[in-house]
């Protein structure tokens, strides 16, 4: 019984090096093809969350619109953040933030900066006409509007 268990343990061999480099050049070659992947989605992660703050940012301006008897006179991005605690309006923690934000009477524009890329992108309303525009070569900016 012994034997037959040396025996056996004897005939049992490992992996050959040419099978392994082969193994290690195919994880290689995977990883090489999934990193680059990988960051591009992390930057359009940076400008969807600048989107979501430039949509908040304009909800935010109408706020203030309605507060002030339909003028957008106030819009700020000190105001901005003074209405909504949640918009930032500084570079901090790699986080989205506003970082342009003006109005007048009857029209007003709201830009916001995604934290790697350094993607803008603006929403402007010129009497009741919104247009969305960015600048940028990031993920979420390909054709100059979004």
């Amino acid at each position: 019984m012994l034997y037959r268990l040396r025996q056996r343990l004897s005939n049992e061999s490992g992996f050959t090096l040419i099978e392994l480099l082969v193994v290690i050049l195919i994880i290689g070659i995977l990883a090489a093809i999934a990193i680059p992947s990988f960051l591009n989605q992390k930057g359009k992660a940076n400008d969807a969350s600048a989107k979501e703050l430039a949509r908040t940012a304009q909800t935010t301006a109408e706020t203030i619109a309605t507060d002030n008897g339909g003028t957008y006179a106030n819009v700020s991005a000190a105001e901005l953040n003074k209405v909504e605690k949640s918009i930032p309006t500084k570079e901090e923690n790699n986080n989205a933030w506003i970082s342009a934000a003006s109005g007048s009477a009857e029209e007003y524009s709201v830009t916001a900066t995604a934290p790697s890329t350094k993607d803008t992108f603006t929403i402007t309303n010129k009497k009741g006409v919104v247009s969305r525009s960015c600048s940028g070569t990031g993920g979420g900016c390909n054709s100059s509007t979004w």
